[in-house]
């Protein structure tokens, strides 16, 4: 494989401190976009919807929580994965 060339204004992120794992409100912010479905979530964190629901209960108020679980309940495109990024 060739060595890949970056731009001469390129300047690398340093690696993260945490070995790259998603950060508590990262997995929140992933489960409160429409967008992203469960499986893109257990794909990139190892968590389940159940651990997801337990932790957006544990970080939301009550009303902000209960308002997240019934748009998302139910709702195709956070309970499959997508197909060919559509």
């Amino acid at each position: 494989m060739p060595e890949r060339k970056w731009p001469d204004h390129f300047i690398p992120s340093p690696p993260r401190a945490d070995d790259g794992r998603l950060t508590t409100s990262e997995i929140v912010a992933m489960a409160w976009d429409d967008e992203t479905s469960f499986d893109d979530i257990k794909s990139q964190s190892g968590l389940a919807e159940k651990e997801v629901i337990q932790i957006m209960r544990a970080h939301m108020k009550p009303s902000s929580f209960r308002m997240w679980r019934k748009r998302v309940s139910g709702r195709a495109s956070k309970h499959q994965q997508k197909i060919n990024g559509t």
